[in-house]
């Protein structure tokens, strides 16, 4: 498979920005349509320079900002998408309630350096409707975990995604460790479709009292926010008790949902797993990661560590 070097660079989306160059004193390009974004991607490539994309649902923030300055460090030029995409929100979950805040997110895309901001429609990324969407899916591994509480979420992850690398054909792509099913997932598909694009992952940005930055901490009530910092204690707790040699992998989950129910969590699932392939754990891994998914009022929060034995 081919890289290119670097050289050089040490249920809508809002209609608020057309196709349009930007000013010289704006280097952000925003773009919302495949013929624009393909011209500037044109330009790039003739000029031998290396394309990184940060698939996001827009609403960004600094764990966001994290993934493009990861980004920046890999390629010469950085593509951001915002797309709250309809085919991985499940019935009765927040798809028209997910914060649409396009022109703060453009605002932080050009202090963070990001080249291009992709902002489509529906209609661009499924123009057929997204109910007659030709669906990628990854079996046996979006079923489980996350896949078991929000059937069809993960094939409609993979589906935009797989449009993106279409769209796109970037040399790498940058994703976040906090949903850990996730990112497994996209590396498999990755491998299992042939995408010459390598898969990046940035490490999970926290706030102080260890709570993984997300969107949807916006949903939390002073209250909640907390009892929020208990998830990430719980599975601290569980890699801790690996590293120190605990084994009974039943017992360590057993307590980790307890744990949660105390502290007033609604619990999906506390479990440990194969890191590479989320198998449940067994006594000759050496790479287990522990991963959480619980309701604490409107939110649902999720997050994990990696266990290096």
């Amino acid at each position: 498979m081919y890289w290119p070097s670097r050289t050089g660079v040490t249920r809508r989306p809002s209609t608020a920005f057309p196709d349009f160059p930007a000013a010289e004193s704006d280097p952000l390009k925003t773009v919302r349509t495949i013929p624009a974004l393909r011209e500037m991607l044109r330009a790039w490539k003739h000029a031998g320079e290396a394309v990184a994309i940060v698939p996001t649902l827009g609403n960004l923030h600094e764990g966001h900002i994290s993934l493009v300055e990861l980004a920046r460090r890999q390629a010469d030029r950085v593509v951001v998408s915002v797309f709250v995409n309809p085919t991985q929100f499940g019935p009765g979950e927040d798809y028209q309630a997910y914060p649409r805040t396009l022109d703060h997110d453009r605002r932080r895309l050009m202090r963070a350096g990001a080249d291009l901001l992709f902002a489509p429609a529906v209609d661009v990324v499924y123009p057929r409707g997204e109910d007659s969407a030709t669906v990628v899916s990854v079996p046996g591994l979006s079923d489980i975990l996350c896949g078991g509480f929000r059937p069809g979420h993960f094939d409609g992850v993979t589906s935009v995604v797989s449009r993106l690398f279409n769209i796109v054909q970037p040399d790498f792509a940058v994703f976040g460790q906090k949903d850990y099913q996730q990112l497994t997932i996209i590396r498999r598909m990755q491998a299992d479709l042939h995408f010459p694009v390598g898969i990046i992952a940035g490490p999970t940005l926290r706030e102080p009292d260890g709570l993984a930055l997300s969107s949807r901490n916006q949903y939390l009530s002073d209250a909640e926010r907390g009892i929020a910092p208990n998830l990430y204690r719980a599975v601290s707790e569980c890699g801790d008790r690996l590293r120190a040699g605990a084994r009974d992998y039943a017992a360590l989950e057993t307590h980790g949902m307890a744990t949660l129910v105390a502290a007033g969590f609604r619990p999906d699932y506390f479990a440990v797993r194969n890191a590479d392939d989320l198998s449940p754990a067994q006594a000759m891994d050496r790479r287990l990661v522990v991963l959480v998914a619980a309701h604490l009022g409107r939110a649902r929060l999720i997050d994990n560590q990696l266990v290096d034995l």
